[in-house]
């Protein structure tokens, strides 16, 4: 009984995680043009994210913590599917790394990024091509490296390793499993997009679907769980 509700709980989690997400994605893209304003220089991005005042910092705070919703979702899957536990361990420690990465990437804007586009408006102009030289490292270690590459690689995996579990639990459907497993592998090859331009349209596609999988996800734990019971 205590795991089934441990279950539900977590389903629930990725099902709140996804709305919220898409809600603090719309903002951002209506007001922030995110994510293609990821490409700006500081002159571009700096400005807009401080002319944005308060609520463009408290989104971006909100949307850096939004990621440790999935942490009750992977304690979720792993509860759900004991015969992988062995699997299902090294899902939930690698949901866990690629959520405290997102998490890390995400954390700039509200923090160091504003610090810099308060500093940088009364720069001069040797100044900004320091604070141009910060942005663009904390974009490329912080952003692409930890945040986008290393999040979305270990939370495509979480998704893998869940699918494959799945598939050998007879509460869960097998086209659950298959399209978890379908939806994962796309997910990895689009945290590629820094390295090979090429995949930048299933990175796309993605920021559409990961919402969709993660609702999925979350109602598929739950209600198998409770007719388990």
């Amino acid at each position: 009984m205590h795991s089934r509700k441990i279950i539900i709980a977590g389903g629930i989690s990725l099902i709140v995680g996804a709305l919220a997400f898409v809600a603090v994605f719309s903002y951002l893209a209506a007001n922030f043009e995110y994510p293609a304003i990821l490409k700006g220089s500081a002159a571009d991005v700096l400005p807009r994210l401080h002319g944005g005042g308060s609520v463009m910092r408290a989104v971006w705070a909100i949307y850096a913590f939004l990621p440790l919703l999935l942490i009750p979702g992977a304690v979720a899957a792993y509860f759900a599917c004991p015969a992988s536990r062995g699997r299902m361990t090294l899902a939930l420690v690698i949901a866990s790394i690629g959520t405290l990465a997102m998490c890390l990437g995400l954390m700039r804007w509200p923090s160091v990024h504003w610090a810099l586009a308060e500093v940088y408006a009364q720069a001069g102009n040797e100044l900004r091509s320091s604070i141009e030289a910060i942005f663009n490292g904390l974009n490329l270690y912080l952003g692409n490296y930890i945040g986008e590459f290393l999040g979305e690689m270990a939370l495509g995996t979480f998704f893998l390793l869940t699918g494959f579990s799945m598939l050998r639990e007879e509460k869960f459907p097998k086209w659950l499993g298959w399209v978890g497993i379908v939806f994962s592998i796309g997910f990895m090859i689009g945290a590629f997009r820094n390295v090979e331009g090429a995949v930048m349209i299933v990175s796309k596609i993605n920021n559409s679907l990961l919402p969709l999988w993660m609702i999925i996800l979350g109602a598929a734990l739950a209600w198998y769980s409770r007719r388990d019971a």
